[in-house]
């Protein structure tokens, strides 16, 4: 990849080594509250440098506070930190509370859907916002940024949706897109259960929101000491249990109400709105980001589809949720090296693009990404940066990998009449997400061990020989199971592993490379379920979020597949009812049966990087 000029990178140095100075003679804190269209007033923060030079703004928008508030009160990421990085290159930073959070007025909505014309939306409070600020914000030189990471990702993309001439760069990091697909809350229509369990009652409050610097706590039964996370959900049983510990929570209600792809969920993917963007685009995201994935791939691919004329780049690395800010590069046993850290990240991407776009400086101009190299990302596995023109890269091909008898996997299709391989799935004995559980779900299962399922007669397991060279994974996974249940639902995880040779530095290791569960109703639709006939052969085709990794020559590639995920995902009572209303005698074992034959294969197919 290309470096960043000499220029930059002094005076980068020099910001670092500069004796540290008191925030309050760097920059001048003000809170104002805007006024929104409606009247609705929405606290914001200004962080303006002391200093008569004309000076662009970046905005964050956020449902998580923009805590301290108060007069000569600063956040510790301008002491050191993220933020202070802008600070420092004199931006204006400005903080805000969206809508019915924290210090603002008004209703909070979840992924509040667009508005019909003369009401009000995020995008609305983002094009108010910015008009307000370029009147009244002393010394700014008229162009506007947003950035936003996780939550806030979404709210930064409704900034570049706003539609106001003066947004120029938006930076949507880990951004919301689907709540249903792929995103926090669901996965291919199957409840993330830890989190959603834990997030979504703090962000969903019945009655009036009244201003404060705090927001009221829910206190939801958590996981007690000495007690796993396994456990304490095994025990609570159903959904409906769940749902009746829980106090008030309306959108936790209104996902029940909606169990299927309806309306209600599809007015909620921010995909239906990314046509004719006008500022420049960043999105960033991490391989092994245990929330929002989806987002970040599919948000690439819907503004290069819809949008075709706008500037519009991908990052990627080897990062869990957030760590391209603030990470070392670490995650469980791998360290991906400097080049990884959330430093590296932030000096030679995020801050060139809004120094370029922001400022117009034609010094980081040779650091920013050509068209040739829009999509940068970090391939674990050969541990460096790579740039494409696209993604998937259009020097790219598939290849399939066949499961067998026996257990193995081979590019060649099946020639058997009749194989097939079987597993019962107990869902009051569901396979654990990884090995040792803890009180909280564990970010590090993107990338742990999958050995520790080795030995249950629930997990189907099929290995690759030895490769003969490196193989380099550039896209998303297609899965296609042929399968046969003895019940009228079930749940399909599959698991793509990379495993080391003995001779590695970590023997065996079966490092995750990317994983995913699938409803089985949905096989055909995800707003029509269907149940299964017990015994017919179904076809049931899903797409797991895209990977880059490099497997090693002399490693094995590795695919398992079972029926629970368990507790990152809710269990599937494994018949044709409503897994929010159900009862625990529901909950039926179920016999799964996948075909590898002639004609009917099953199969794991792979976009493979050329060299």
């Amino acid at each position: 990849m290309k470096r960043f000029i000499p220029l930059l990178l002094i005076a980068l140095a020099a910001l670092r080594i500069a004796p540290a100075q008191p925030l309050d003679s760097l920059c001048t804190k003000t809170e104002h509250r805007i006024a929104m269209r409606d009247g609705v007033r929405l606290h914001t923060t200004v962080y303006a440098p002391r200093s008569a030079e004309p000076a662009p703004i970046l905005i964050f928008r956020t449902p998580y506070g923009c805590a301290p508030y108060g007069p000569g009160r600063f956040p510790s990421s301008l002491e050191e930190g993220y933020l202070r990085t802008y600070l420092d290159r004199g931006y204006i930073l400005v903080l805000q509370d969206v809508r019915g959070r924290y210090m603002s007025e008004g209703e909070f909505v979840n992924v509040r859907p667009a508005a019909g014309k003369g009401a009000v939306d995020e995008t609305t409070d983002s094009y108010d916002t910015v008009e307000w600020l370029v009147c009244h914000v002393p010394h700014n030189n008229g162009r506007v940024g947003f950035a936003g990471s996780s939550y806030p990702g979404f709210y930064a993309l409704m900034g570049a949706l706003c539609g106001h001439p003066a947004v120029r760069a938006v930076s949507p990091q880990a951004p919301v897109v689907d709540w249903f697909m792929g995103d926090d809350t669901h996965h291919n229509g199957v409840l993330m259960l830890t989190d959603s369990y834990r997030f979504i009652p703090g962000m969903s409050r019945p009655g009036k929101h009244t201003p404060a610097e705090r927001m009221p706590s829910r206190g939801q039964p958590t996981c007690p000491e000495g007690m796993t996370e396994y456990e304490f959900f095994l025990r609570i049983a159903t959904l409906d249990s769940l749902s009746r510990m829980l106090p008030p929570t309306p959108f936790w209600e209104e996902m029940a109400a909606h169990p299927d792809y309806d309306a209600w969920w599809q007015a909620r993917d921010v995909r239906q709105r990314c046509r004719d963007i006008r500022p420049a685009v960043l999105i960033v995201g991490g391989t092994y980001d245990a929330e929002d994935c989806y987002g970040t791939w599919n948000l690439y691919r819907t503004i290069r589809s819809q949008s075709p004329a706008t500037t519009c780049r991908l990052v990627i690395g080897p990062w869990s949720h957030g760590a391209w800010r603030s990470g070392d590069g670490r995650l469980g046993p791998f360290d991906f090296g400097v080049e990884a850290s959330g430093r590296y990240y932030v000096e030679h991407f995020e801050l060139p693009f809004f120094e370029h776009w922001l400022r117009g400086r034609e010094e980081v101009r040779d650091s920013l990404p050509s068209d040739s190299e829009a999509v940068r990302v970090y391939v674990p596995g050969r541990n460096e940066w790579q740039g494409f023109d696209r993604w998937p890269p259009a020097a790219s091909r598939e290849v399939t990998l066949y499961l067998h008898e026996g257990g193995a996997l081979d590019t060649l299709r099946p020639t058997a009449r009749r194989s097939r391989s079987s597993y019962r799935s107990d869902p009051n004995d569901p396979v654990p997400y990884m090995e040792p559980l803890g009180r909280k779900r564990d970010k590090r299962y993107m990338v742990a061990d999958q050995r520790f399922t080795d030995g249950r007669r629930d997990v189907l397991t099929f290995v690759s020989e030895p490769l003969a060279e490196e193989l380099t994974l550039a896209g998303p996974v297609e899965v296609t199971l042929n399968a046969t249940l003895s019940t009228t639902d079930a749940d399909f995880v599959v698991r793509l592993s990379d495993q080391f040779p003995e001779g590695d530095s970590l023997p065996g290791y079966r490092m995750l490379v990317r994983g995913d569960v699938m409803r089985g109703r949905y096989r055909h639709s995800f707003s029509r379920p269907e149940p299964f006939r017990p015994g017919r052969v179904e076809e049931v085709r899903f797409t797991m979020p895209d990977a880059v990794h490099t497997f090693r020559a002399g490693h094995r590639i590795v695919v398992q597949v079972q029926s629970s995920w368990f507790p990152l995902a809710e269990r599937s009572p494994q018949q044709f009812v409503n897994p929010w209303t159900c009862r625990p005698e529901e909950f039926l074992p179920c016999e799964v049966t996948l075909l590898h034959e002639r004609g009917r294969a099953s199969s794991v197919t792979l976009r493979v990087a050329n060299d």
